[in-house]
C-alpha cells in the first residue's frame, strides 16, 4: 500500500472519527457508510484494509475509555521495558531506529550553520511535514488539525537560525521506512535541550501498542517531581510518530494533550492497538 493510499484512508477514517465524536449513540455501519457516500461493503473493506479490523471493532479502540484500558492492560514500566529489550524489537512495529543528539551548545545557537531539508509527504495520518539533516530526521509534524502553513511555522520556529532547503527526494527513503512502506533504517537527529532529549529517549523505549504516564517518564529519567516539565518536553517533541509522544497518557487514563491535535493522537493509538490485537 502506498503512502498516498494510506493518506486517503486516513482522511476517510478522520471523517468517521468526527461523526463518532458528534454522535451520542453508536453509529451503525450502514449509517457511517452513508455519510461517506459509500456502500457498507466498500466502506468496511476500506476501513479494514487501513486498520486491520472492522469499523465496529475500530470504534471500540477510538472510544475514550480505551485509553484507560490501555493503562490497565498495556501499561509499560519504562525501566522494565528497557531491561527486557522492548525498546528494540518491540518498538514501532520492528522498524529499526538509531539516534544521536545535537550538543547543548549547538542547540543554544538555534540551528545556526545547520542545513535542514524539508518536504511534504502523504502518511497514514494525513499530510506530514518531514525535516532532516544529513544525519537523520529531525522533524515530523501532522497538518490534519493545524494546516500546512501552521505546521511549517511550528517546526521552523524551533530552529530559527537554520537554513531550510526544500528537498523531499533526499528524505524520501527515510520517510518510506518510517511509515513501513519499505524496509530500511530511519536515523533520527534529536535537536533539543538536554532535559528534552532525556524525555524523548525515554519515549523511544515504549513499545508499539503500549502506553505509559507522564509521571512514569519523570521517574525513569531520575526527576520524579518534574511531571509538569516532562509534559512540556513531551509536547515539544519535534519528531512525532517515531518518537512516540502519543503513547504518554495522564495517570487518570485521560489522553492529555497532543501537539498535533487530539483526533490525531486517538487515531495513532487506535491504529497501533488494532495491529497489536490483529
Amino acid at each position: 500500500m502506498t503512502l498516498q493510499e494510506n493518506g486517503y484512508h486516513y482522511q476517510v477514517m478522520r471523517r468517521a472519527i468526527d461523526l463518532i465524536d458528534a454522535s451520542r449513540t453508536p453509529l451503525t455501519l450502514e449509517a457511517l457508510a452513508g455519510e461517506m457516500q459509500m456502500s457498507p461493503a466498500h466502506f468496511q473493506r476500506l476501513f479494514s484494509k487501513w486498520v486491520g479490523v472492522s469499523p465496529k471493532r475500530y470504534h471500540q479502540y477510538l472510544a475514550l475509555g480505551h485509553a484507560k484500558a490501555l493503562l490497565r492492560e498495556r501499561f509499560t514500566t519504562l525501566a522494565a521495558a528497557d531491561g527486557a529489550g522492548l525498546s528494540g524489537g518491540g518498538r514501532l512495529h520492528d522498524l529499526f531506529l538509531r539516534w544521536e543528539a545535537m550538543s547543548p551548545g549547538d542547540y543554544a545557537a538555534g540551528g545556526a550553520g545547520l542545513e535542514i531539508r524539508w518536504g511534504w509527504f502523504d502518511s497514514p495520518f494525513g499530510r506530514a511535514l518531514v525535516m532532516g539533516t544529513d544525519r537523520g530526521l529531525c522533524g515530523l509534524g501532522f497538518a490534519a488539525e493545524m494546516g500546512e502553513a501552521g505546521c511549517m511555522a511550528d517546526l521552523r520556529r524551533r530552529w530559527p537560525a537554520a537554513d531550510y532547503v526544500e528537498a523531499p527526494e533526499k528524505l524520501a527513503p527515510w520517510v518510506a521506512a518510517a511509515f513501513g512502506e519499505r524496509p530500511g533504517e530511519t536515523p533520527l537527529y534529536l535537536i533539543g535541550a538536554p532535559f528534552q532529549i532525556k524525555v524523548w529517549e525515554a519515549l523511544l523505549t515504549i513499545p508499539s501498542g503500549h502506553v505509559t504516564t507522564y509521571s512514569e517518564i519523570a521517574q525513569s529519567i531520575g526527576s520524579p517531581r518534574a511531571v509538569r516539565a516532562v509534559g512540556t518536553a513531551v509536547g515539544r517533541n519535534p519528531v512525532s510518530w517515531l518518537i512516540p509522544c502519543h503513547r504518554a497518557l495522564r495517570k487518570s487514563g485521560a489522553l492529555g494533550g497532543y501537539h498535533w491535535g487530539l483526533p490525531v493522537k486517538r487515531a495513532l493509538l487506535a491504529w497501533e492497538s488494532a495491529r497489536a490485537d490483529a
